[in-house]
């Protein structure tokens, strides 16, 4: 149930409008990405911070810029299906929100000063790229949520951008681990937006979204679910395969119990009856990620 609209706080409104079950999504490439740094014996635990701290109030900027342009857009109305959304709720102006946002990119911008320091020009350039991807994700001329190319954006900046950049920061060189690790991480970060398009299929497609749901129909989207879930248990044979890591980085495999259950369900439910399996593919990332890590630093 959401909170009421009269007895939230500021404080609260802010909070749910974060969406800090997602941030997961930010620690979790961090995290691998780290991992990989350290099992080449380049671990700097300075850089390894800013970069979460970077990652998380990107994520936070563009859950931000999600909640005011979706609402103008019209995709936020009564017929949401998912969690309430602050603007829609009325528990935080449009106006309010843009200054949430930009105040939550300058904070990404700040901490991505040590990167520079870090790694040099070239995170400013990333740190850039991430910012303005974040504001273009539902926003401008051509939101890429609307033009279904989201997926792509998770797959790419939450995958290779966030592992790899953490990586090289630490080390000073891109390692050749960090590039397959990332595969997984970001595949799973995407399959959480693959729950969410198929849940509001119905309220997207009378907005416009035209997400890859809405384009191409639930057995599309059923099968890039499947798809992204396999591609994140085929990445640490491959590790292995070609040398990579040693035999604990199948540490994954022991959640493969939990990714079955959730494509079981994925087949099955539909509506607000996803809402579940959004979380749950959240924290499967995470597990996933923190099992990974562990594979990757143990001799």
């Amino acid at each position: 149930m959401s909170p009421d609209e009269d007895t939230i706080s500021p404080i609260q409104a802010w909070l749910l409008a974060a969406r800090p079950k997602t941030l997961w999504a930010a620690v979790a490439p961090v995290v691998v990405g780290t991992a990989c740094a350290f099992s080449v014996g380049g671990s700097w635990l300075l850089p390894a911070l800013a970069c979460l701290s970077v990652a998380l109030w990107v994520q936070i900027g563009t859950n931000f810029a999600n909640d005011v342009f979706d609402f103008e857009k019209g995709a936020d109305t009564g017929d949401r299906l998912g969690p309430t959304r602050a603007v829609q709720a009325g528990w935080l102006t449009p106006a309010q929100m843009r200054r949430g946002m930009w105040l939550a990119f300058a904070a990404c911008f700040v901490s991505g000063l040590v990167l520079v320091w870090a790694g040099g020009w070239q995170m400013l350039v990333v740190g850039l790229a991430s910012i303005l991807s974040g504001l273009a994700y539902t926003g401008g001329p051509f939101p890429l949520a609307y033009n279904g190319l989201g997926d792509v954006f998770v797959m790419i900046f939450f995958g290779f951008v966030a592992v790899v950049g953490t990586a090289y920061v630490q080390v000073g060189r891109i390692p050749e681990l960090a590039w397959w690790a990332a595969v997984p991480v970001g595949a799973l970060a995407t399959a959480i937006l693959v729950v969410n398009n198929l849940r509001d299929r119905p309220t997207d497609a009378k907005a416009g979204k035209r997400t890859l749901a809405v384009r191409f129909g639930i057995a599309f989207t059923h099968g890039e679910y499947v798809l992204l879930v396999a591609a994140s248990y085929v990445a640490p044979l491959i590790l292995w395969g070609r040398g990579l890591a040693g035999p604990w980085v199948f540490l994954p495999l022991l959640t493969l119990p939990q990714a079955l259950r959730l494509i079981r369900r994925i087949f099955r439910d539909e509506g607000q009856a996803l809402n579940p399996s959004l979380g749950a593919t959240a924290r499967l990332l995470l597990l996933f990620s923190l099992l990974l890590a562990a594979g990757l630093v143990i001799p």
